[in-house]
């Protein structure tokens, strides 16, 4: 079976994840994923697999080398890691997915169904990937290779290892995490019994990418209560709650939203309003990758609740604030060899290295601090999270070779 054959039944399972829900993991179609997942691992040979009842699945690739110096038995070839999530974007339907290969790409319009283009006259980065075969959806449902390519790569890599012992390579550990899109994806990691010296996220985007530093995080539910009346007899009376939300989305800085910011720059994203008169919510997360700047941007969130709160009466507006993650950069600088093996393993699998920071959330910020550094390398998708999602088949094949390539330089 090919990484693309793989990915490709991958996509057939909704696992689309929701912050509404407390259930672990959040969604039903999780878990049946993983429970394919898992006896996938046991078809193709692996060891040690676990599937727990929060739905995380751990499995091992024995080594096939000595991995101990004698006569003190200290480990010498370390045991390394690859993790991938399961679950995708609540953002967009993830349910009924119909991929199709585009074959030698000509640098054109992709037409996805009728009305529904893929245009790189909008999406300039397609045009990057100009001769290589694309796996596209037909604009209904977002494609899952966030993070489906990557499991899809680890297990085609482990796979590949199993059958080539000529390659030495010391003990691999693979996880597969749900619930990754809301937060949650390390909530239950079991650090302890995955029993790595360091591992990588394979969730990253376009091929080369590398990143070890990433947004702090924080997401607040902002709750306005308001006064409903008869709007014929309002006057004096009604206080909307609905247009309170609006008032207090628009104090937060026009420039500082995610379509005005790049490379480091914060920003401030309102998710959704919902209500009526009577009482609405608003949904907003806050990033920055200077903690400093974080905590200015959650100051900034808090008073303007305060400021409102004067403006039409205590307790109209109320805030509730959490941090999600914070930036792995602090813990990861100080173990420069895992980045620099990831970089060698790239150049020797002809990918060019694009070091750069994370504009989001991985697994591998939340265990980097519970003492499991965890860099993160390129998946290969692009335009995640919405209907123009794509992924080139060349970029799945190279980050195979990548992970076969950190695996090989260990031994």
């Amino acid at each position: 079976m090919t990484v693309t054959e793989r990915f490709l039944n991958y996509t057939t399972f909704d696992t689309q994840s929701s912050e509404e829900s407390q259930s672990i993991p959040s969604t039903p179609g999780q878990m049946v994923f993983a429970q394919y997942l898992a006896e996938e691992l046991k078809r193709e040979g692996l060891h040690d697999v676990v599937l727990d009842d929060k739905g995380y699945v751990y499995a091992t690739l024995p080594e096939n080398i000595p991995i101990h110096k004698e006569p003190w038995g200290i480990e010498a070839v370390p045991t390394i890691g690859f993790i991938a999530h399961y679950d995708t974007s609540p953002d967009c339907s993830g349910k009924g997915v119909k991929p199709r290969i585009v074959e030698h790409y000509d640098g054109g319009d992709i037409t996805l169904s009728e009305g529904i283009v893929l245009s790189p006259s909008v999406f300039p980065e397609m045009l990057s990937h100009k001769g290589e075969d694309l796996v596209v959806t037909d604009g209904h449902t977002l494609l899952g290779a966030d993070d489906k390519a990557g499991i899809a790569e680890i297990v085609q890599a482990m796979t590949w290892l199993r059958d080539h012992p000529e390659v030495k390579h010391g003990r691999v550990r693979i996880a597969f995490t749900p619930d990754e899109e809301i937060g949650r994806g390390a909530d239950h990691f079991d650090v302890k019994g995955f029993d790595c010296q360091w591992a990588y996220t394979m969730d990253g985007g376009d091929v080369g990418e590398l990143e070890y530093e990433n947004f702090n995080a924080a997401s607040a539910k902002v709750t306005f209560r308001g006064v409903s009346v008869h709007s014929g007899y309002a006057k004096g009376k009604m206080v909307n709650a609905s247009l309170l939300a609006m008032e207090f989305a628009m104090q937060l800085p026009v420039h500082e939203r995610p379509e005005h910011t790049e490379g480091y720059e914060g920003f401030f994203h309102v998710m959704g309003i919902n209500g009526h008169v009577g009482e609405a919510q608003l949904s907003l997360i806050i990033r920055d990758h200077d903690y400093e700047s974080f905590d200015k941007r959650k100051k900034l969130v808090t008073d303007i609740a305060a400021k409102m709160n004067r403006k039409y009466g205590e307790g109209t507006v109320c805030v509730e604030m959490h941090d999600q993650y914070y930036n792995m950069k602090e813990l990861v600088i100080h173990e420069e060899h895992i980045v620099d093996l990831a970089l060698e393993a790239m150049l020797r699998a002809g990918v060019e290295p694009k070091v750069q920071p994370i504009r989001g959330g991985t697994d591998g910020a939340q265990l980097s601090f519970k003492g499991l550094p965890c860099p993160n390398i390129f998946a290969g998708g692009l335009n995640f999270h919405g209907p123009y999602e794509f992924i080139p088949v060349q970029s799945m094949e190279k980050a195979v070779r990548v992970i076969i390539g950190i695996c090989e330089l260990l031994a």
